[in-house]
């Protein structure tokens, strides 16, 4: 059901226009964008401020170098490989397993080691790079997610994202892998987003493919029972990415791995809206809050403690 612009605007919704102008053109300095534009960038700046990533094997640039490394990989269990410049999930290869001479992705599809070669080459001609231009290839290990989390997804790693603005968490989710997405957490190609309260770390609501639902479409479990444990620290790191960045509008996207704890899977300085619809919460409320504000708080923990408290009323709010 279509829903007039005037509705939209009157639940709070922020558009693609506003967003681009008011809040990413205005706050978000264009020099900055490779620092997160760039995942390698990215992950060596968080290891400067001390924030933990999944850890880094191998770095590839040329093509000559692509047989060498998938030689390497022929003898790992599991290992994750993606664009530097990808964008919405794009090229990531994730696999989790070997069956033999064959690799195991997280769905369960086997693939040969030409298939990865061929992965990897298309990525260093820039099949998935932003613009299309020639891309590096970043090869991590594969988060090994915290069991808790990890009973709400389901073939693949789920993740939480947090819009962060001038420094304050202002709205977050938790995106959770399905078949239909192929083990990814990217809302686009058929995963689950679940709404969560900034203020307990609670579900709010749950979507797929913008339709409301409750129970996960391929474990059954019943998505508004999630709560995310050590919701306040998660928040202080997502906050503290703004001073890392220098941006004032971005998109931290974390991960709980079973050993390390939380982690900082990448940064989006054009964060999605579709973080509205799973929380059932319009962006435009909030951000005008904060940019109301006549003193910032520096440190990040105070910036959480505060919206905390100013966002508290999440679940009356979503309904």
């Amino acid at each position: 059901m279509l829903i007039s612009p005037r509705k939209l605007a009157a639940a709070g919704i922020l558009g693609m226009n506003s967003r681009n102008h008011d809040f990413i053109g205005r706050y978000n300095q264009r020099h900055l964008y490779p620092l997160v534009d760039n995942k390698l960038k990215t992950k060596r700046l968080a290891e400067k401020y001390g924030i933990a990533t999944p850890k880094l094997r191998f770095v590839l640039h040329h093509q000559y170098e692509v047989k060498r490394t998938a030689r390497l990989l022929a003898q790992r269990e599991s290992f994750v490989v993606k664009p530097a410049k990808g964008s919405g999930g794009k090229g990531i290869l994730v696999i989790v397993g070997r069956n033999g001479d064959r690799f195991v992705k997280g769905s369960g599809v086997e693939v040969t080691l030409h298939d990865v070669e061929r992965h990897m080459s298309n990525i260093i001609a820039g099949l998935h790079s932003l613009g299309g231009n020639p891309d590096s290839i970043l090869i991590e290990d594969v988060v090994q997610c915290a069991p808790w989390l990890a009973a709400y997804s389901y073939e693949g790693v789920p993740d939480i994202r947090v819009i962060v603005f001038k420094g304050y968490p202002v709205l977050a989710m938790v995106r959770l892998a399905t078949h239909a997405s192929d083990g990814k957490a990217n809302l686009h190609q058929g995963a689950v987003g679940v709404g969560i309260d900034i203020a307990t770390g609670c579900a709010l609501k749950a979507v797929q493919q913008s339709r409301r639902i409750q129970i996960h479409p391929d474990n059954d479990i019943d998505l508004h029972a999630l709560q995310i444990q050590d919701w306040t620290h998660l928040l202080e790191i997502a906050a503290g990415c703004a001073e890392m960045t220098g941006l004032g509008y971005l998109g931290a996207d974390l991960v709980i791995d079973r050993e390390h704890g939380p982690e900082l899977l990448e940064l989006n300085a054009r964060p999605g809206l579709a973080i509205q619809i799973a929380n059932g919460i319009g962006l435009v409320p909030r951000l005008r809050h904060i940019e109301a504000l006549d003193t910032v708080h520096q440190d990040a923990a105070a910036r959480v403690a505060y919206v905390q408290k100013a966002f508290a009323a999440d679940m009356a709010l979503a309904g």
